[in-house]
């Protein structure tokens, strides 16, 4: 038990309690408890919603998964998730204020809520809170493989030990505090990752012997290490160009994060947010990444590469400044979580239990079923969490892509399109997601189709099946005057 870098991240932990606390009694004076616990009654500014969507999207295959991926794939890889920097940016400038002035417009609280606003179709709803609670269960399950790898590197505890002890610390935070307690923490979570990823850094380039003796130990180990193509070869130019699609424009399909383009305070906020964004995601992207593949010659033979960084940071730092920079990953990867487990719990009460099963819900119930849902999908995705695949990375990029097949065109088209209709969208998403899971299964028998990742075909495949649709069934559907949304 390393007490001297555990003493660090349980003081962490304790001031997010708090946090947690704080926004609970103000969550007890608010007036409208879906849009507080859910949306943080749209009050961010621009340095929290920027840190807010740098913490939810930068998670454990961000700070574990990716530079796991590094270390054992090399400055190809590297390469590829700095495809991750205009992240932020793409969302805030495509959606942007008409983004929040709809969603307000229409007292949406989830990205759901803005799908049934502007398309009127109860199977638009259904469709969008399956597709974000099969889709994020995986993501959610990565996140909690990443907490307790990093917990039982520090403990010594055994995976299943340090599962339980994660998904603990996080039920019970997130059931307390909710999305504004999430977003408070998540601009703490977010100085903490910027100012550990580079000590840890600075300190694997020390311990390597400096950068030069660090390259020439990887090209002396493999040479295709320091190449763009991996230290296999395999990845193409088409492969990784592909990534700007997953984790680029494509991003903004993600609920988890486009819902945060609706809960700022003003158009200040989010221009400010738009530059802090950008500049601290590639700032983080980029070190983490280079930690992975420049810790290979400090740390060899790492059996399970997701535990690069704890590893690494355990070796070559002090171990009270060790507990300090470990609170990057596990920031990040608690920020995720909470944030996905709110979306998944929204959808579920706002946009299931409240539009259908229960209209006349009173504050009361809906509380209580709202932190219920929340503690049932924890469990869930803990039992998921129990037997870890080999890269967390994968599972949380398979989840974005069908995410992404699912939204990102009955959102952007529906905010902009005035002719896209439910019909457009209906069958975006069925293309969307069937596309998605069938070139997948695909993929993982005979190899990427046609070379790119999985999720470029079905982005494309949907957006035509968006807009042929919308076109075919025009005269099915009116339109209200000078608004553009279908009824």
């Amino acid at each position: 038990m390393n007490w001297d870098v555990l003493i660090p991240l349980l003081l962490f932990l304790i001031i997010i309690f708090f946090i947690g606390i704080w926004s609970n009694r103000k969550l007890n004076k608010s007036k409208s408890f879906l849009s507080d616990y859910f949306l943080g009654s749209r009050e961010l500014g621009g340095l929290v919603l920027a840190m807010t969507m740098v913490a939810t999207y930068g998670s454990a295959s961000s700070f574990l998964g990716g530079p796991g991926a590094a270390y054992s794939i090399g400055l190809g890889w590297v390469l590829l998730a700095m495809t991750q920097v205009a992240t932020g940016y793409f969302v805030l400038l495509i959606l942007g204020k008409k983004f929040a002035i709809v969603t307000l417009k229409y007292k949406a609280v989830t990205l759901t809520d803005y799908l049934k606003g502007r398309y009127n179709s109860s199977t638009v709803v259904l469709l969008a809170a399956f597709s974000i609670i099969i889709f994020l269960f995986s993501a959610m399950a990565a996140q909690w493989i990443g907490g307790a790898y990093l917990i039982q590197s520090i403990t010594g505890l055994s995976y299943k030990g340090a599962l339980f002890i994660f998904a603990v610390a996080v039920l019970i935070y997130v059931i307390i505090g909710g999305f504004r307690a999430v977003s408070v923490t998540d601009t703490l979570q977010g100085i903490v990752m910027l100012f550990g990823t580079l000590l840890l850094l600075i300190g694997v380039v020390i311990a390597g012997g400096g950068l030069g003796q660090i390259f020439q130990d990887l090209t002396t180990e493999n040479p295709n290490l320091v190449t763009p193509y991996g230290n296999d070869g395999s990845l193409s130019p088409l492969y990784v160009s592909s990534f700007w699609i997953l984790v680029g424009v494509g991003v903004i399909g993600l609920p988890q994060v486009a819902v945060r383009a609706m809960s700022y305070r003003d158009s200040r906020s989010m221009h400010r947010a738009l530059i802090i964004g950008t500049v601290v995601v590639g700032f983080i992207m980029l070190n983490m990444h280079l930690i992975g593949v420049f810790a290979r010659p400090v740390l060899p033979g790492i059996e399970v590469a997701d535990q690069v960084i704890p590893l690494v940071a355990l070796d070559v730092l002090p171990g009270w400044l060790a507990g300090i920079v470990l609170a990057a990953p596990l920031a990040a990867i608690m920020s995720t979580v909470d944030s996905l487990l709110l979306l998944v719990s929204s959808s579920v009460v706002k946009d299931v239990y409240v539009n259908y099963i229960k209209p006349e819900a009173t504050r009361k119930n809906i509380k209580y079923v709202s932190y219920g849902m929340t503690a049932v999908i924890g469990i869930i995705v803990f039992l998921m969490a129990i037997e870890p695949p080999e890269f967390i990375i994968f599972l949380n990029l398979f989840a974005f892509g069908g995410l992404e097949a699912a939204f990102i065109w009955p959102v952007v088209l529906g905010l902009y399109w005035k002719s896209g209709n439910k019909y457009g969208a209906i069958a975006s998403m069925v293309v969307g997601i069937g596309s998605y899971i069938g070139i997948h299964f695909y993929n993982e028998a005979y190899g990427e189709l046609l070379g790119v990742h999985t999720v470029t075909l079905p982005v494309f495949l949907s957006l035509i099946a968006f807009v042929l649709v919308s076109l075919f069934t025009r005269n099915k559907v009116d339109f209200s005057v000078g608004t553009g949304e279908a009824r």
